[in-house]
């Protein structure tokens, strides 16, 4: 089998100005490197997933974060500079950081059988690290673009990007090596 690759979260509510949780321009900074990533693996075959933070609008997190990507709102959509490899792949709305939490993900990764699971998106510290957690607790190769993800905070982004390689077992490698 061929790999997959996992967006996490490219959402309007987090890569464009003006929403609550807007995660900043540097996070906008990885729409290019997660384009020509999904170029390249799309040609070698992969299969593509696009997780969407998705919530009702009573979601218990709100009494952590301000309400967003609140179901059928602007927000809730993958940003449209995606919009050709959204097309080609399989979205999957989820309400809590990790892809794997009360979705099916992980019954379509097994039916899949992917050699490894190529992870970038944001943030970096929140959805990126406990999806690679769920992942690698489920004993797929895990391989983290650097470039492909960012954090509001990049004490937070640099944190987990050496805690998924150092703790989790995630490969981190640069747009380069794909």
């Amino acid at each position: 089998m061929s790999d997959v690759v996992i967006v996490v979260d490219m959402q309007r509510g987090f890569l464009e100005p003006g929403h609550p949780l807007f995660c900043g321009e540097e996070a906008r900074r990885v729409i290019g490197p997660i384009w020509r990533c999904l170029e390249k693996e799309v040609k070698k075959g992969a299969a593509l997933f696009f997780t969407a933070d998705t919530h009702d609008p009573d979601d218990k997190e709100f009494q952590m974060w301000p309400p967003h990507c609140i179901k059928g709102t602007e927000e809730a959509e993958i940003v449209p500079e995606l919009g050709e490899y959204v097309a080609m792949g399989t979205v999957i709305p989820k309400r809590r950081y990790s892809a794997f939490f009360d979705t099916d993900l992980g019954e379509r990764l097994a039916a899949l059988g992917p050699d490894r699971l190529i992870v970038c998106g944001v943030c970096t510290d929140i959805c990126v690290m406990h999806t690679v957690a769920d992942a690698r607790n489920r004993d797929y190769p895990v391989e983290v673009v650097e470039e492909g993800v960012a954090s509001f905070d990049p004490e937070a982004h640099a944190f987990a990007l050496k805690h998924m390689e150092k703790i989790l077992g995630a490969k981190i490698i640069k747009e380069a090596e794909l």
